[in-house]
């Protein structure tokens, strides 16, 4: 059984690597061949610590992610996040190999949102909205310079220090950025991202201007929600997995069926965006797959090396 690090996968991992492998996750996703399971969601000892396991299966990968939170570990100096995934093999089941996959994860989370932003917002897309300035916030945002040519980021948080923060981090890769009320962030955006644990609409459906996508990555829990209802009545829907969408993600509040998976667009099935006065909504509810994928990709690079 190989044991990968953290220190050791923070090392292996980069935007390119997680984006590819998200890709083709997708793809596969869709295939008669995968299977992705319901998510388990958990409570730990702490108030409001928590721990989920996602799987799936292929005819070439099968394992599980298990992601926890632990708030009261800030006060102890520890990462409030970990992620570990778990790789079985296929053939005899046995454990063939764990992954410490905390930044991973972060790569892989901005990675789908890269991977939706390059299939369905606009070419010439240059103006990110970006809600939340926490730690993931930082890697949407990177991740998505990798495919477009940002000529200005706006954030908007609840706490005006972290937003701060969150400037001067973005400005020091050489992007300018700045603090923004919600209403003016969205009427500048061609591309808005939520990155945020919010229960209620971050903003209006009002202030989204036409040929906008979204990327909405929050909601992966029942109760989750980052975008107003009322956007689904003039957008064209997508989704990592539709089914895990409607229960977690943030589909969970959408009343209709008309949600295609992204794997669709990417082998050229289906359409996704057609003209350039069209909104876009992506659903990014974390699915196993991705983490399968990602993982794989890590551990064949740990070999050659």
């Amino acid at each position: 059984m190989i044991y990968l690090s953290e220190a050791q996968t923070s090392k292996l991992i980069s935007h390119e690597l997680a984006y590819t492998a998200v890709e083709q996750a997708f793809v596969a996703a869709i295939g008669d061949q995968a299977q992705l399971f319901p998510v388990v969601n958990a409570a730990g000892p702490q108030t409001d610590a928590m721990f989920s396991l996602k799987s799936a299966c292929t005819p070439n990968l099968v394992g599980w992610k298990t992601g926890s939170y632990w708030p009261e570990n800030q006060n102890k100096g520890l990462p409030c996040h970990g992620t570990t995934v778990f790789l079985l093999n296929p053939a005899t089941g046995e454990l063939e190999a764990a992954i410490a996959a905390t930044k991973v994860n972060a790569y892989r989370t901005a990675a789908a949102d890269a991977v939706a932003v390059n299939h369905l917002a606009k070419e010439d897309a240059s103006v990110l909205t970006i809600f939340g300035s926490g730690h993931q916030a930082e890697y949407e945002v990177l991740a998505i310079s990798k495919i477009r040519q940002l000529t200005q980021v706006y954030v908007v948080g609840r706490n005006p220090e972290n937003a701060a923060k969150f400037v001067d981090k973005i400005a020091a890769y050489g992007i300018n950025c700045e603090e923004a009320e919600a209403q003016y962030a969205c009427e500048q955006a061609d591309m808005i991202v939520t990155a945020t644990t919010a229960q209620t609409p971050l903003f209006k459906a009002e202030w989204v201007k036409a040929g906008t996508h979204i990327s909405a990555m929050g909601a992966d829990k029942v109760g989750k929600q980052e975008l107003p209802i009322a956007l689904y009545q003039h957008a064209k829907l997508f989704c990592d997995f539709k089914s895990q969408s409607k229960v977690i993600g943030e589909f969970q509040h959408c009343t209709h069926d008309q949600i295609t998976e992204i794997g669709h667009i990417i082998n050229h099935r289906q359409l996704g965006r057609q003209t350039d006065a069209e909104i876009t909504v992506f659903d990014s509810s974390g699915i196993a797959i991705q983490d399968l994928f990602v993982a794989a990709n890590i551990l064949a690079l740990a070999k050659t090396e």
